[in-house]
């Protein structure tokens, strides 16, 4: 997500670069992160820093690569911006294509029309959706000939929505959760407690007003919590929500926007352990949904 605007294509290759000789596989970009830069990037490390064959590549499609970043899940606004993105990638298939949110002004057949050309030609291995609700994606997978095997959505200790319908949704149909924003947008870090660091997304005009929300009431409640846990357990509080959040049913994997090597290096450290037990009960008393 930050390739292309707060991260250099310099420092991006060295992120790829520490990511796979980890052992990490999956790579999510989108047509707008950078205005199309991201995935122009990721193109030019693939076979260079990285085999192609070593690397999940997941894209979203169906928004316009500069401008407004208007929505466009129609058959031809989302065919030729995954014909754009191949080009940009440098290869003929992407393992996961996902239609954007629901557009009001297409029907859903035709949005699953162009999921299911670019399925059954072999442009995309497999297909799915981002941040549809329980019912859309239920409504979704019972219409659509092919499997939709995954739901895009936001998903942490800070926003637990996602489990009234949509984790169910997607248990019904056989389908799994990528979960976006797993740090609850960089405030379950820990770094926004008593502040705002100047060099942080929460200082900036740009991106305030997307971390706003999780800094008081409720969530700052959250945190505190987490961050008591965590200092107990000799922790950094992103392991334990990390540790958290995987190993909730249906998610199969958390998508991360470290913007630095250090950032990303250490969230790679976080173990793959489940959280114990009680500790697992207390995050959740505190971050239960109310209603």
């Amino acid at each position: 997500m930050n390739w292309g605007q707060e991260v250099s294509e310099e420092a991006a290759r060295e992120q790829l670069r520490i990511f796979t000789e980890a052992g990490g596989t999956l790579i999510e970009t989108a047509a707008r992160y950078g205005e199309g830069q991201a995935e122009a990037m990721l193109g030019s490390f693939i076979g260079d820093t990285v085999a192609r064959s070593e690397l999940v590549v997941v894209v979203q499609g169906g928004t316009t690569r500069s401008g407004s970043r208007r929505l466009d899940a129609s058959r031809r606004g989302l065919l030729d911006s995954l014909d754009a993105s191949l080009s940009l990638l440098g290869t003929d298939h992407v393992d996961l294509w996902l239609a954007p949110s629901p557009d009001a002004a297409v029907p859903l057949q035709e949005t699953l029309s162009a999921l299911e050309s670019a399925y059954v030609t072999g442009r995309a291995r497999y297909v799915g959706v981002s941040n549809y609700s329980g019912w859309e994606f239920a409504r979704a997978a019972a219409t659509a000939s092919f499997p939709l095997i995954v739901n895009d959505v936001e998903y942490s200790l800070l926003s637990r929505g996602a489990e009234r319908d949509v984790l169910p949704s997607a248990e019904a149909f056989g389908a799994a959760i990528l979960a976006w924003g797993p740090l609850g947008r960089g405030v379950l870090t820990g770094k926004y407690r008593g502040r705002i660091p100047s060099e942080s997304r929460g200082a900036s005009d740009v991106w305030a007003p997307y971390v706003e929300p999780y800094l008081s009431g409720k969530p700052q409640r959250i945190t505190e919590a987490l961050c008591t846990a965590s200092r107990g357990l000799d922790l950094q509080p992103h392991e334990l929500a990390l540790r958290w959040l995987l190993h909730r049913p249906g998610v199969a994997s958390a998508i991360v926007g470290a913007r630095t090597a250090q950032q990303l290096k250490e969230i790679l450290q976080t173990s793959g352990a489940p959280v114990a037990e009680p500790i697992a009960e207390v995050l959740d008393e505190v971050s239960v949904l109310q209603g």
